[in-house]
């Protein structure tokens, strides 16, 4: 089980890049591409804060419980 991230069904959905959300809300592409790919540990809430904002969605648009059947190795 996990939480997954489905930022890029988002900008798609939006006609917007990874470069302009960046230069938008002032987080460096690497660290939206690590959201973007699902190998972030973690996100601040001002920055979730500011891609919602952005993009004009709800948190869980972005972010989703994926229960896989399987139990967490964290």
């Amino acid at each position: 089980m996990s939480i997954s991230v489905k930022l890029d069904r988002v900008l798609l959905d939006r006609g917007m890049s990874l470069t302009e959300l960046s230069e938008r809300v002032g987080v460096t592409i690497a660290n939206l591409s690590i959201l973007k790919t699902g190998k972030a540990k973690a996100i601040r809430f001002s920055t979730l804060e500011a891609i919602c904002k952005e993009l004009n969605c709800q948190p869980g648009d972005i972010l989703f419980f994926d229960d896989d059947g399987k139990p967490s190795t964290d």
